[in-house]
């Protein structure tokens, strides 16, 4: 009996899912372009945005890093800990005064956006970051998350996870 209807709900899933969606005039399926198009937006603007913050970073721009998070930031770094806003811009100013010439690429591909409703974006990818260590360059690839929120037109990141150290 469990195996009939387990496979009674298999069988039906596709037809349910169906129900609710367009079709055109001849039945078939219509493609959600305007769902397609606000994701294409919304990738974009999380784009520009995350190039904006590395721009800063890159060239130790302090003041444009600070209009870039919320008040309320928590920056989770899985060998650091838990940083609050002000901790995070403590940080920043001592890592700019080790003139470490400390840089930040995105690794190309990695990047995914997703939409938070009434909120923003979840922004998550790789980074490589590169500094001077005794003459020479060394780097590291790792992970990220970054939490976008949206609030009188401007983006700002509310949380931070880096991990993968």
């Amino acid at each position: 009996m469990k195996h009939i209807v387990l496979t009674t709900i298999l069988l039906a899933a596709p037809l349910f899912s169906a129900f609710g969606q367009e079709m055109d005039e001849k039945g078939a399926q219509k493609s959600n372009a305007k769902a397609a198009s606000v994701s294409q937006e919304l990738h974009n603007e999380i784009a520009r945005m995350d190039s904006v913050l590395f721009e800063a970073f890159n060239t130790q721009n302090l003041d444009k890093l600070k209009t870039l998070f919320t008040d309320d930031l928590e920056f989770y770094h899985d060998t650091g800990g838990l940083a609050l806003y002000s901790q995070t811009i403590k940080d920043f100013t001592k890592m700019f005064e080790q003139n470490l010439r400390i840089r930040r690429e995105l690794v190309k591909g990695s990047l995914e956006i997703y939409p938070i409703k009434n909120y923003g974006a979840i922004e998550t990818g790789q980074h490589r970051f590169c500094h001077l260590e005794n003459g020479k360059d060394e780097c590291g690839t790792f992970k990220f998350v970054h939490v976008w929120q949206k609030k009188g037109g401007e983006w700002k990141i509310s949380r931070v996870i880096s991990y993968n150290h």
